[in-house]
């Protein structure tokens, strides 16, 4: 675990978006001292916002100077948070939820008043296992994500009648999205999770090592491990975070309630500086700046070149070359992806209910509304931007953000959308709070 920051890193070329002597928003006309805010993040090319504000001058021209802080696992960054370490935190977009509910271990309740943008989460397959795969369904490397699915079904039940052991596949935290998104890709071609294969947790900077060395068969993780992994020559992607659901939120600023209960001022320029970098990350013309800010080791510690196709979209799949370009396979701030949505919210709850992590129930609701904080975002950002949803919840799934199991998702009846699932656990089956 490394600490530093990033202004005294001197990392990549710096192209100032404002001027450093602009007055922070809100407080034109009268001095304000800069103020250190730390912030916990893991290496993911995801936390991109967090390092443009940083290094673009979008945080100092708020007041503020943000101290990165790189870890390595979620629960450490859980842990550190809860221990008053960092005052702010990359987070995935269950964990506030979790922390609400109580689950997990050091269940230290927190919040997200802004989201990190969606998408660049895969699943990857160890390059044995996807050959078996091609042996099994006649894959010739170019079909959907549910094609390929239902492939390694046939693989499943091959294992088990011939008896060999289950394949092993990992994500990074029992309450992410990759879990979840990895469990909705196997369930809807009918393989159970809890049942048919053995799902584990790996961090992920540890996920290609884990599967060089055979200790897993597959994993779900962000940019940009996947990539990685088909590079070193041991993966192959199978499924992207698009052919999932599209809108999946990804990961969010997780805030300590007591830090924003002391600090709003600093929380609602932090949340401006935000937005800003937000902006300038989805600006295609900056992803070569982006990208080489990224590549330092301070941050992700990979080749520039490999961010820069990451974040245009241009995968490469297969060892032996193939590649694929998925549109908007990163979002940092279009279509409202900023937006702490309570449908996502309580969608990401309903597969906490399906999978029989938590009881559904009407306190669970309203713990789950105190994790996701749109009014707050509307009331530091109302007067700065002219892309908030007008509601705080819609219908999941409509159009081009379909899911891969063609549904749509209700936020007002969480209940028959679970038993509406062949693959779940019990609605009662989960801890009830």
């Amino acid at each position: 675990m490394s600490v530093l920051n990033v202004e005294q890193a001197g990392s990549g070329p710096v192209r100032q978006a404002g001027s450093v002597n602009e007055a922070p928003s809100g407080t034109k006309g009268r001095p304000v001292p800069e103020r250190l805010v730390r912030v916990g993040f893991i290496p993911l090319v995801d936390m991109a916002i967090l390092v443009a504000a940083a290094e673009q001058g979008f945080a100092r021209r708020e007041g503020l100077r943000l101290q990165l802080v790189k870890d390595v696992s979620w629960s450490n960054i859980r842990d550190r948070l809860a221990f008053r370490q960092f005052d702010v935190a990359h987070m995935l977009s269950p964990m506030p939820i979790a922390s609400q509910l109580h689950l997990g271990s050091n269940p230290y309740p927190c919040f997200t008043p802004f989201a990190l943008g969606r998408g660049g989460n895969a699943i990857t397959l160890s390059v044995d296992l996807y050959r078996e795969m091609q042996a099994a369904a006649g894959l010739d490397g170019s079909e959907d994500a549910l094609t390929n699915g239902l492939a390694l079904k046939k693989v499943v039940e091959r294992r088990r009648e011939s008896g060999r052991k289950p394949l092993v596949f990992a994500m990074t935290y029992p309450f992410s999205s990759h879990n979840y998104e990895f469990r909705f890709w196997l369930a809807a071609a009918g393989i159970n999770p809890d049942a048919d294969v053995t799902m584990t947790v790996v961090p992920p900077p540890l996920t290609v090592d884990a599967m060089t060395a055979r200790a897993i068969d597959g994993f779900c993780v962000n940019a940009p491990w996947n990539m990685i992994a088909v590079e070193k020559g041991v993966g192959r992607m199978v499924a992207t975070k698009a052919d999932i659901w599209p809108s999946a939120p990804e990961k969010v600023l997780g805030v300590s309630p007591e830090w924003a209960e002391e600090n709003p001022e600093t929380l609602s320029r932090l949340v401006v500086a935000l937005d800003a970098a937000a902006r300038w990350c989805d600006d295609r013309q900056n992803h070569g700046d982006l990208a080489d800010m990224m590549a330092h080791p301070a941050h992700v510690g990979v080749p520039s070149e490999m961010i820069r196709r990451l974040l245009s979209g241009r995968l490469t799949v297969d060892p032996n070359g193939r590649t694929r370009q998925v549109e908007n396979y990163m979002t940092f701030h279009d279509r409202s992806a900023n937006f702490p949505w309570l449908s996502q919210a309580l969608w990401i709850y309903s597969q906490m209910v399906r999978w029989g992590q938590v009881a559904y129930g009407e306190l669970g609701l309203a713990r789950v509304r105190a994790a996701y904080r749109p009014e707050m975002y509307r009331q530091i950002l109302g007067h700065t931007s002219a892309s908030i949803p007008a509601g705080d919840s819609r219908i999941e799934g409509v159009e081009t953000e379909s899911f891969i199991d063609g549904r749509r998702f209700s936020p007002d009846d969480i209940p028959a959308y679970v038993a509406g699932f062949d693959i779940r656990k019990d609605l009662g089956s989960g801890v009830a709070h």
